[in-house]
């Protein structure tokens, strides 16, 4: 190993120089930075992707709410995905990081009538923000311009179901147990809030204690929170006609 730079192939002699020491770490980087596809690569100056897709958060929000009303309204947008496949192969700028349930009748991309390369959605039952969304979206935020996060629950939620099941005692199979021990939290806060509904109203608290999480989520999520270069919403998909409650 190289006492020099710590490179267990390489011996360096001892009169290496500072210089061409900090050219073959700064070598080694770039050569990283190409091969993750271009994750630590320096910034480039041409047009991003979709140019249509560099919005304010506030922007990003009011363009998600039109394309649910067209949806709703059953008048979506035709898609040109041949166009767009040609626009998204050398990046992707989504608007929009979308944290969403996993259930087949939920579809982040149809609901908000958006293409490809519009959204960044992270699926879990139960939408949830575990380390591995919340790097997700750190990602989506830090290197590919993502400016509004939303998390989007629905009715007739079955991972709340399970965790309100869990709650009460029930002894659930396989990995259920460790997925709902995240949802539990939002199940005991229901409970202590008016009303007979629980399932509905563990849902809705699902949502906001992980519009929270992401807030809270430091150093990435919470810093550009605090700089307001995003925003982070809720919404509840309603399963009888595909209009978003939206909440936070």
């Amino acid at each position: 190993m190289c006492a020099i730079c710590g490179n267990p192939l390489l011996t360096h002699a001892s009169n290496y120089s500072r210089r061409n020491f900090l050219k073959v770490i700064g070598g080694a980087g770039l050569a990283l930075g190409v091969a993750g596809g271009g994750l630590m690569a320096a910034p480039s100056d041409s047009p991003p992707p979709k140019p249509q897709n560099v919005l304010t958060p506030e922007q990003a929000l009011a363009r998600l709410k039109k394309g649910n009303s067209r949806y709703v309204e059953g008048v979506a947008k035709r898609h040109d995905f041949i166009a767009e496949r040609e626009a998204l192969v050398g990046g992707q700028n989504p608007y929009a990081g979308v944290l969403s349930c996993a259930d087949s009748r939920i579809a982040p991309e149809y609901a908000f009538d958006a293409g490809r390369g519009d959204l960044f959605v992270v699926r879990v039952a139960g939408n949830f923000a575990d380390t591995d969304g919340i790097a997700s979206f750190e990602y989506a935020v830090k290197f590919l311009g993502t400016t509004l996060l939303v998390v989007l629950g629905h009715d007739k939620c079955g991972a709340v179901g399970a965790a309100i099941d869990a709650e009460k005692g029930a002894t659930l199979p396989g990995h259920l147990p460790e997925l709902v021990e995240h949802i539990i939290p939002a199940v005991k806060t229901a409970k202590g809030q008016p009303g007979d509904d629980l399932l509905a109203k563990a849902i809705k608290e699902n949502v906001l204690l992980n519009i929270e999480a992401l807030k809270a989520a430091s150093p990435i999520l919470s810093q550009a929170v605090t700089e307001k270069k995003i925003m982070v919403v809720g919404g509840i998909y309603k399963l009888d006609d595909g209009r978003i409650e939206w909440l936070g």
